[in-house]
């Protein structure tokens, strides 16, 4: 399903809404439209008519009105409030994007699009192959992420000479590691973005002979913009005040859609402050250690629940793990965890002791819940509200 619509002003640029399923067909019609955008043509606005929210977003970003100048792209994304936003990208960031992409990964090729189009990371799929000169294959996500789907597809792409590329969320490279690889191995380099990748999903991905490329960015920064640590050429990363992490480069947004405000408070002197912590290692490697918002204090002590996470993801039990604060009459905050449970499942003793010798005894949950998956939201990012109501319950 694509419905675009256009309008016409007599200044500013035009912008387009161009509804997208997943289907190829859909994918094509939202192609020519980005394409046409990085040429100077109407600007574009990508939504996916499925989501509930779509039409909300659409009102949001008003597109009978001029988008703002140099504009090529915007992309909806929401704050931790859920109130959307509209990312404004142009032409110069997104392709500075694609090339440092190249460059990193060893040369143009051919892409694979995986992912939904709509979302920084699969639109930046069409943008690549444009910039190499081919056609991307498109994986139909109409229905959903298929691994017998993307083997077939994976055949597809990966013939003739030159590198071969494609971009998973962690979600989709799992399930493609428990269906065999279902031919990730194919690929000259798998980049994985849209949320952390766990080091056990590095591993066994890299014992399947599967090239992975972690990458941090989002769709202020036209998508990743670090790749393993490291920035892309053209990108430049520093911490903030209490660590918080700042990029700055050719690939940032100029803006949010119709909000001087929210522009201001987060783009100031060339630099886009994220909503991340991080440290740098020696030789100025980027670690992000979770997000600002992410602190539980409990009983007056500060615990990261990204650090308890990745605490409790190193026992062989825990396939995945999602911790949020609840409120607590005695405590203030406590700290609660939803854990997707291995072949055999752990005990909540062995998970206690584990987060307890990582951390430290503020850093053991109180309240815990196993369930079979953690439900997402976007580009295969955990929905954390989801969860906290479930270990509310």
């Amino acid at each position: 399903m694509v419905l675009a619509t256009g309008f016409r002003h007599e200044t500013g640029r035009d912008m387009r809404t161009v509804h997208t399923d997943g289907s190829p067909e859909a994918v094509a019609r939202l192609r020519a439209a980005v394409l046409g955008a990085l040429d100077g043509g109407a600007a574009v606005l990508p939504l996916d008519p499925r989501d509930p929210g779509a039409e909300r977003v659409r009102a949001a970003m008003a597109p009978d009105r001029p988008a703002e100048p140099g504009t090529a792209v915007v992309v909806p994304t929401s704050g931790s409030t859920g109130a959307p936003k509209g990312v404004l990208l142009s032409a110069a960031a997104l392709l500075a994007s694609a090339g440092a992409t190249h460059d990193r990964l060893g040369g143009p090729g051919r892409w694979l699009l995986a992912t939904p189009a709509h979302y920084i990371g699969g639109l930046q799929v069409l943008v690549r192959a444009h910039l190499a000169g081919t056609e991307p294959v498109v994986l139909d996500t109409a229905r959903g992420f298929d691994p017998d789907a993307f083997a077939e597809a994976a055949r597809a792409t990966c013939t003739g000479s030159g590198p071969h590329y494609t971009a998973l969320v962690p979600t989709q490279l799992a399930r493609l590691l428990d269906a065999g690889g279902a031919g990730a191995e194919r690929f000259t380099a798998i980049v994985v973005g849209g949320a952390a990748l766990d080091d056990r999903l590095r591993e066994r991905a890299a014992a399947a002979g599967v090239r992975v490329v972690s990458a941090y960015g989002m769709s202020e920064t036209a998508g990743g913009c670090v790749y393993e640590g490291s920035p892309l050429g053209g990108v430049r990363v520093r911490l903030g005040e209490g660590g918080r992490v700042e990029i700055g480069g050719v690939t940032l947004a100029h803006g949010y859609r119709l909000d001087p405000d929210r522009t201001a408070e987060a783009f100031a002197d060339g630099w886009f402050r994220t909503s991340d912590l991080g440290r740098l290692r020696p030789g100025g490697r980027l670690e992000v250690l979770g997000r600002l918002d992410d602190v539980i204090n409990t009983g007056g002590v500060k615990v990261s629940a990204g650090q308890v996470e990745r605490a409790l993801r190193t026992h062989p039990g825990v396939r995945e793990a999602c911790v949020v604060p609840l409120p607590d009459p005695e405590w203030g905050q406590v700290v609660a965890a939803a854990v997707v449970a291995g072949d055999p499942p752990p005990g909540l003793a062995e998970l206690r002791a584990t987060v307890r010798a990582e951390i430290g005894p503020a850093g053991v949950p109180k309240r815990w819940r196993f369930v079979a998956e953690l439900p997402l939201v976007g580009p295969g990012k955990v929905d954390r509200a989801r969860v906290r109501a479930t270990l509310a319950g």
